[in-house]
Formats: C-alpha cells, sequence, structure tokens
C-alpha cells in the first residue's frame, strides 16, 4: 500500500513539475509577443466619428434602367415558373380524381352487376309461384283477368273488381 501512495506521489509531482515547465514557458513567450508588438512606445488609437447623415446619393439612370431590366426580367421568369408548377399540379390532381372517378365507376358496374343478379332471382316465376302458393293464391279462374288493351279499344273501363269481406261491413 505504501509501495501504491509513493508511486501516486511521485506521479502527481511528475505532473506538477511539468505543468509549471509549460507555464513557464508559455510566460516567457508571451512577453516576447508582447514586447515585438508594443515597439518602445505604446500604441494609442483615437476614434473618428463620421456623420454621413448629410450625403445625399445621387441618381444613376443608367444604374435605374439595368435594375428595372433585371427586375422586368425575374418577374417574367417567375410568371413563367409559376405557370409551369400551377399547370403541373393540376394535372397531378386532374390525374387523381381521374383515378377516383375510375374507381368509382367500377364500384357501380359491380354494384348495377349484383343488382341484377338480386333482380333475375327476384324474378324468377318458380319462386313467385312458391310464394305464391304459400300466401294461398291460385291461378286466376277464367273472366278474372282483364288485359288493359281491351278497355282501349270500346271494352269495359273496370280492370278487376275488389269484394269486400262481409264481416268488415258491420
Amino acid at each position: 500500500m505504501e509501495q501504491a501512495m509513493t508511486a501516486t506521489g511521485t506521479l502527481g509531482r511528475a505532473q506538477r513539475e511539468r505543468a509549471e515547465s509549460f507555464r513557464d514557458h508559455n510566460r516567457t513567450v508571451f512577453d516576447a509577443q508582447r514586447r515585438a508588438r508594443r515597439g518602445p512606445t505604446p500604441e494609442i488609437f483615437f476614434t473618428k466619428h463620421l456623420d454621413n447623415t448629410r450625403l445625399v446619393k445621387e441618381d444613376d439612370p443608367e444604374r435605374r434602367k439595368e435594375v428595372r431590366s433585371f427586375t422586368l426580367a425575374m418577374s417574367i421568369l417567375f410568371l413563367l415558373t409559376m405557370t409551369y408548377v400551377w399547370q403541373h399540379f393540376s394535372s397531378i390532381e386532374l390525374g387523381y380524381s381521374i383515378e377516383s372517378q375510375k374507381i368509382q365507376v367500377d364500384h357501380l358496374r359491380e354494384e348495377n352487376r349484383q343488382l341484377r343478379l338480386t333482380e333475375a332471382q327476384l324474378a324468377d316465376p318458380d319462386r313467385i309461384d312458391r310464394i305464391a302458393k304459400q300466401l294461398g293464391l291460385d291461378m286466376p279462374q277464367p273472366g278474372q283477368v282483364v288485359r288493359p288493351e281491351l278497355t282501349f279499344m270500346g271494352g269495359e273501363g273496370v280492370l278487376a273488381e275488389a269484394k269486400i269481406p262481409t264481416q268488415l261491413n258491420r
């Protein structure tokens, strides 16, 4: 343990000596630079206050013409660029709109196909006959069916007669 303390003490002393030698060296270099910079007499700087508020800049017609032509050229370039950008984004937006409408048309076609299939299933004569028999309906008796074409040709005006049950008359 004593050896560790001795080693630590010698290491710390060596670091301190090295730091002191660097400090001394830097101090001598700094002093030499300061002496070389100033010379035998100190430097004195005076501030000079300038007041340019009374000065008026002379107008240059040639420069004004250059600025106007440059401004005009940049404005035209800006307008052309903005027109191109507007057209580009409009075409992209229209493309998205067309695609969404194509998708909507496809959905509507599929829905139409499904509705036609449902209509065909519901209009099946066998299905209608089965439902009619379940409800107690029979085939019409002769004379019960009156065709509408006959009414326009001078036939009777009544297509069907409804008979009210006697229980409802009370």
